[in-house]
């Protein structure tokens, strides 16, 4: 999507909306490598820009414009990793995944394909811990329902599709997995939109985080609208609002603050990096406890 279509995209939703922009803070030191909980200190409102009718997209584009930058110097942190170091925390970060019991306890999830050539935190583990260990005969705990991303266009459109097996997916123009959208049989996927049971966990790639919860894309906006819908969903259905957990690497934790955000942006509840989990909203305090 344009910068021109995401300025105006934007400039609607901040005819609506009135948010506060939170002033960059110092963020606390780097814990130890470990499974342990990080907590940071919550601000109860999380909300993030102070904006109203009369701002011009002139303040938007720098908003962009601040986005675009610090893309790109993450991308250069990312790059200077090296494999070591990323397989390190690949295994740690998916090592805490699959021993919380906010993960174990979910019965139907949305979860990234992870893209080596994007440098996403590897998601190979948990997705394996799903598709390859379906419950055994006497467990309480049936097999996880999965659903994975399918890009349908460059309008921000994303559908999130269940597949039941690694075979369930083929790589894309960009050579990221993704789901067909019907099987081998010819039969249409199970689409989560039209799912009779709730999701209780989100899984979420991202470029950057903070401790407040902001989370800094690709620029596609793709994550951001389909949670918006499913939020409206959730809703309209009176179920719980799912858990967003993001995956991150060391260097993608960034400053509180450093992340411009709009009203479109959507904020994760909860962090997972090399060193633990960091709530970053109380409903992830509450069930990360």
């Amino acid at each position: 999507m344009s910068a021109g279509r995401l300025v105006n995209k934007a400039r609607g939703a901040l005819m609506t909306q009135s948010c506060t922009l939170a002033l960059p803070k110092a963020s606390p030191s780097p814990t130890s490598q470990g499974s342990a909980t990080v907590r940071p200190l919550l601000n109860p409102h999380r909300s993030f820009v102070t904006m109203n009718k009369d701002d011009d997209s002139n303040h938007l584009e720098a908003i962009f414009q601040k986005k675009r930058s610090f893309r790109s110097k993450i991308r250069k942190e990312l790059k200077n990793m090296t494999p070591i170091q990323r397989s390190q925390e690949d295994n740690a970060i998916q090592s805490i995944v699959l021993k919380a019991p906010w993960f174990k306890s979910s019965k139907s999830l949305c979860a990234y394909v992870s893209c080596d050539d994007l440098r996403e935190v590897d998601t190979s583990k948990i997705l394996s811990e799903i598709l390859c260990n379906p419950a055994e005969e006497g467990h309480t705990q049936s097999r996880k329902n999965l659903y994975v991303p399918l890009v349908e266009d460059r309008n921000s459109n994303m559908r999130m599709l269940k597949i039941s097996s690694f075979n369930d997916l083929t790589a894309n123009s960009m050579n990221i997995l993704e789901p067909a959208p019907v099987d081998c049989d010819g039969n249409q996927r199970e689409d989560v939109m039209q799912a009779s049971e709730p999701v209780d966990l989100f899984i979420i790639p991202g470029l950057a985080f903070d401790r407040s919860g902001r989370r800094l894309g690709r620029s596609g906006g793709y994550y951001d609208m389909f949670l918006k819908k499913y939020e409206e969903l959730a809703k309209e259905r009176n179920w719980k609002h799912p858990l967003l957990v993001a995956l991150s690497y060391s260097v993608q934790i960034v400053d509180e603050g450093a992340i411009a955000v709009t009203p479109n942006d959507v904020p994760v509840d909860a962090i997972v990096s090399p060193a633990g989990l960091i709530p970053t909203s109380p409903v992830a305090m509450k069930t990360c406890d």
